[in-house]
């Protein structure tokens, strides 16, 4: 089985209840990117990435599309075999893991469909048919993140992700007094600066919230801080967006640096490498989530797929982008969080077929 054509579409995500608010951005609506493969015997698969805007991480949307059409070309005629893609697109483009990812996900919808078997079996098999799922607040004030944090507690969620960053300390510290104050152990509490914090600001909440456990994700900028903080911590030390390859993994762990990451499937350059990533993890008992910046029911099915994968007692969790968009790609089998659960998807490949007439024509044909 092989690529016969590809065609690239791109399609606007409205944020629900706008803005979304991280250190340093604000998400009003995203521009997202999918990927549809067409193999000589008929059969196609889907694929999609979404950078959170142009400033949130060294990814944006034209970039992933510019970069879809340059490796195009030359990926037709070649095996869907995940290994002889990377492998073919690395040939072909240095770099761009977020663009690559599209078409590795669209190589596994393609081969579960093929072959008749759901994306996580083909991943090494499905551990649960019910994922987690965590929720992540927005930057807001004390009091209503503690009101958010007791809602979804409510809807299910047994974790939450509290954004900090990008404003006077002071409140990002009696955030999480407040939030703790209000669910208590009753939910697991992440802290994600996504590098939006100094390293002063980092070590002042970590010692000023020495007694609320927490795990801490990407506080500062680069590598260099996180090393630099690692032993002056009280908390548990995640790496998210410095983690763009899997040498950078790799050295990580090596070093003892992180207790577990924020993984994003397209920022590491789709499913294929994820599992590498996965693997690694579960030789050191190391946690991890099972993310995407944002994306649809193609993304969002990815993750789910990868999160079945995981062993239970490492996984901290699937976050998905649906509780803030409206609508699903597909009207019958399009991805939901449920209680804090996703279930997961029982047809064959990712479990979901989009409505093509959303997309309208492709921008791109190969």
């Amino acid at each position: 089985m092989k690529i016969k054509k590809i065609h690239i579409y791109q399609y606007d995500l409205p944020v629900k209840n706008a803005p979304y608010t991280m250190a340093g951005v604000q998400i009003l609506a995203l521009d997202t990117t999918l990927v549809k493969l067409v193999a000589d015997n008929g059969l196609i698969g889907w694929g999609e990435t979404c950078p959170l805007g142009p400033t949130y991480a060294e990814a944006h949307a034209k970039g992933a599309r510019a970069a879809l059409a340059e490796m195009a070309p030359g990926l037709i005629g070649t095996d869907l075999l995940p290994l002889t893609i990377h492998r073919k697109m690395n040939s072909l483009l240095k770099g761009h893991n977020y663009a690559k990812a599209a078409i590795d996900i669209a190589t596994y919808d393609l081969l579960g469909k093929a072959t008749g078997m759901r994306v996580a079996d083909i991943l090494g098999g499905a551990v649960t048919e019910n994922v987690p799922s965590y929720y992540a607040c927005g930057i807001d004030t004390p009091d209503d993140t503690a009101r958010l944090a007791a809602e979804k507690r409510a809807q299910g969620y047994s974790r939450i992700q509290l954004k900090v960053g990008g404003r006077p300390v002071d409140i990002d510290i009696e955030v999480v007094h407040k939030v703790w104050e209000t669910v208590g152990n009753s939910m697991r509490l992440a802290i994600d600066a996504n590098r939006g914090l100094t390293t002063r600001d980092a070590l002042r909440i970590s010692r000023e919230c020495s007694d609320i456990p927490f795990i801490m994700e990407q506080p500062c900028d680069t590598v260099h801080d996180l090393r630099q903080i690692r032993p002056l911590l009280h908390h548990a030390l995640y790496m998210d967006e410095n983690s763009t390859d899997l040498a950078t993994v790799i050295d990580a762990v090596g070093t003892g640096m992180v207790d577990g990451f924020g993984m994003k499937v397209t920022r590491i350059g789709g499913l294929h490498p994820y599992s590498v990533v996965r693997n690694i993890c579960e030789a050191r008992s190391l946690h991890h989530t099972c993310d995407d910046s944002w994306g649809g029911d193609i993304m969002a099915a990815a993750c789910t797929h990868m999160g079945a994968t995981v062993q239970q007692h490492l996984f901290e969790g699937a976050w998905l982008a649906q509780p803030y968009i409206e609508g699903n790609y597909d009207p019958e089998n399009g991805i939901k969080i449920k209680e804090g659960h996703i279930a997961l998807p029982t047809g064959s490949g990712l479990g979901v077929v989009p409505d093509e007439a959303l997309f309208g024509a492709p921008m791109a044909s190969f």
